[in-house]
């Protein structure tokens, strides 16, 4: 009976955080003016030649007009940099800077980052992904945010394009996760760092507190840096917050299943601080304690359970923009490829050999 109470009250409790994030709707809004104050856009790239280009002109297309765009080449092997370069030509605040060879204390993206930090020369820092495509707003947007509520940190949850079946069946599992376990209100409300929240697609900082705490230098081993540095900026006292992109900048993160599936479980178990216990714990009640309810219950209760994930999945599908549908219809499937991702995680954990375009990333 204890287990029953458990599984329950998880039930309970995921459909009750859903919900919440539902009502409270954590999301960017619009704003009332125009700024004009300095953005640095610093962009990594390495092997990007197919994305960097559409992000490039959809960053040409802001309506904000005071901003420079710095892109580190990070070795690169195909046409990346030919690509930004041509755009560089077109435009003089758009800048290519060859990436340093990378020290052996980091890791890439978080090496990168720190790079351009140091040659960025606005009031604000935007880090972005190169898989990215923002709207026209996007920018100006957010720096109403950050000044209306005096943020160190603004980072969007993006909206995610997904085209083939495999991406489908993973990508959803992001939002799902989040708007499941975190009240994305509290990123901001609660000084607590355990309510801590961040994406690296879009990390939005004010330039003097970054420069002072050098926080990618503070991170520059951790896989999953952006919920890391979210709980720096927050145990420093300072404000951070962590909103859905609310369809002002999107992103294709991977084109297949195999990729999503390598590309999620390398950030998996960071996201759950890398406890493996904490991980098995909450893949038994999401995935085993319907299982258990559905042999050792009644059919009312069942149906309860049943309606409360549905309803769970619905909520998150349509707070972030996703096809609800879908979702409610691939849900079995969806936690399948959880699985499959958490064993790959805790594999790559354990043999320390998780890889991204071509880099050991492991800790």
């Amino acid at each position: 009976m204890v287990l029953f109470y458990i599984i329950f009250f998880f039930l309970i409790l995921r459909f009750t955080v859903t919900l919440f994030n539902y009502i409270s709707n954590p999301k960017l809004t619009g704003s009332p003016r125009q700024y004009h104050d300095l953005v640095s856009v610093l962009i990594p790239v390495r092997n990007e030649e197919k994305n960097i280009g559409r992000l490039l002109q959809s960053l040409l297309d802001q309506d904000y007009e005071n901003f420079e765009v710095l892109i580190l080449d990070d070795g690169s092997t195909d046409q990346t940099a030919i690509v930004c370069e041509t755009f560089a030509k077109h435009d003089p605040r758009i800048t290519v800077i060859p990436g340093k060879p990378l020290p052996a204390n980091w890791l890439g993206k978080n090496y990168a980052c720190h790079q351009l930090s140091g040659l960025a020369r606005g009031k604000y820092l935007l880090f972005l992904d190169a898989d990215e495509t923002v709207g026209a707003g996007l920018i100006n947007h957010s720096v109403h945010r950050i000044k209306l509520l005096r943020l160190s940190l603004l980072s969007l949850f993006t909206n995610q394009v997904m085209v083939t079946a495999g991406e489908r069946l993973v990508v959803p599992l992001m939002h799902f996760i989040l708007l499941n376990l975190l009240p994305l209100r509290l990123v901001r409300l609660s000084a607590n760092p355990a309510f801590a929240a961040a994406s690296g697609q879009f990390m939005l900082f004010e330039a003097s507190d970054y420069h002072r705490h050098q926080w990618h230098e503070q991170v520059k081993q951790q896989v999953a840096e952006d919920i890391a540095i979210m709980r720096l900026v927050k145990a420093g006292g300072l404000r951070g917050e962590a909103l859905l992109a609310n369809g002002h900048i999107s992103c294709r993160m991977y084109t297949g299943l195999f990729e999503a599936l390598n590309g999620f479980s390398k950030n998996l178990l960071a996201g759950f601080s890398n406890s493996i216990p904490g991980l098995l714990i909450y893949l038994m009640l999401v995935m085993a304690g319907p299982v258990f309810i559905a042999i050792y219950l009644d059919l009312s209760l069942l149906f309860f359970a049943l309606t409360l994930i549905v309803l769970s999945r619905i909520l998150s599908s349509l707070s972030a923009g996703q096809n609800l549908a879908l979702n409610v219809l691939l849900h079995p499937l969806q936690m399948v490829a959880l699985l499959v991702i958490a064993i790959l995680s805790i594999k790559h954990h354990l043999s320390r050999s998780a890889t991204w375009k071509g880099r050991k990333i492991a800790s």
